[in-house]
């Protein structure tokens, strides 16, 4: 691929996850309820990206829920649509700012300079490539979260600022980072916001898989010239889908849950191309191995398997940077990093 950057060490994700493997049980359930959720809503009629009708026989199954593969843009649907209701349900009665957020300035700091420092590094070496000094970026950061990735475009010496609907997260964030730097807004308020900020750089980092109004969002970002880049990290159709329909007795991280559909190259590429824009550079790494080391050793403990597990665990670990690497560079893995520049 063009312009493409491949690989990311996962030592430091496996430390920071390590709920997913010391509480399955607890995350198997949630995301149960959160399947429940997405069971009971009205059947995907077409893509959610190119809207092609889904029709035939779905590509898998994995926790109840149906994937369809679209045979023209390659994007993996579920069955089931997200809509309001659903994002209620799951976002709001099933606690989902708990799940995502620390309650210390440590963990958040640490979770800051390890995950969040290298993509904003990533963004700022792209743009001036393309000759955007970071001087001259302004940057806005939808669906913020926590503030983890404003924060770090602050400290790297950008002008930048968040919204985010959920104001428990925008109180957390401005308090770890001990300024004002995400600004709560209401969902429906979100598309006319895009029409006319002045930001330059658009971003959103796990958010526009969770969109309802994704067309409308698209529509915005078009329209709005002053928008000059968009800078977006998505959960891919990737090997981890293999491991989680695999093993069905371990938490999926990466379909299901809230995530109801998952992203392809070329699905991007004809979502950018709605937007009016073009790739212009991309970091593509993942966290299938991770995945894999998870729901092995999770998979012994249930069997029994404890000391295998232990004997297993740091052979797989010396190896694990090196397998990842081999995915994201055979374009199977599980995330990607994509700055779009307007055409």
């Amino acid at each position: 691929m063009k312009n493409r950057k491949y690989g990311k060490p996962l030592g430091d994700i496996v430390a920071i996850k390590s709920d997913f493997f010391e509480h399955n049980d607890d995350m198997l359930k949630l995301s149960g309820h959160q399947a429940d959720a997405l069971l009971i809503q009205k059947k995907r009629e077409n893509c959610k990206i190119c809207h092609t009708p889904i029709e035939g026989e779905p590509l898998y199954m994995s926790q109840r829920m149906e994937y369809y593969l679209c045979p023209v843009c390659g994007h993996v649907n579920s069955a089931h649509e997200d809509t309001d209701d659903f994002a209620n349900r799951v976002y709001l009665e099933d606690s989902y700012e708990d799940n995502y957020s620390e309650e210390d300035r440590e963990k958040y700091e640490k979770r800051l300079e390890t995950i969040y420092i290298p993509k904003g590094e990533f963004l700022i070496g792209a743009l001036k490539e393309d000759g955007l000094d970071k001087k001259d970026i302004k940057l806005l950061d939808d669906g913020a979260g926590s503030g983890y990735f404003v924060g770090a475009m602050r400290k790297l010496g950008v002008q930048a600022e968040g919204i985010e609907i959920s104001s428990s997260q925008v109180k957390f964030a401005n308090k770890m980072n001990g300024e004002e730097v995400l600004r709560q807004v209401d969902s429906p308020d979100i598309a006319g916001i895009l029409k006319t900020t002045d930001a330059n750089v658009l971003s959103f980092i796990g958010v526009f898989e969770h969109i309802i109004n994704l067309d409308e969002i698209l529509t915005a970002i078009r329209e709005n010239k002053k928008i000059q880049y968009v800078f977006l990290s998505v959960p891919m159709f990737s090997m981890s889908c293999v491991f989680e329909a695999s093993h069905q007795k371990c938490y999926n991280r990466h379909a299901g849950g809230t995530h109801t559909h998952l992203f392809s190259d070329t699905s991007l590429e004809f979502m950018a191309d709605k937007m009016g824009f073009e790739e212009l550079k991309s970091w593509k790494f993942g966290s299938d191995m991770m995945d894999l080391y998870r729901m092995l050793c999770v998979s012994l403990e249930q069997n029994d398997n404890k000391k295998l597990k232990d004997y297993f665990a740091p052979k797989f670990l010396k190896m694990i940077d090196e397998l990842q690497l081999t995915v994201d560079k055979n374009e199977f893995a599980s995330e990607i990093h994509l700055i779009l520049k307007r055409r």
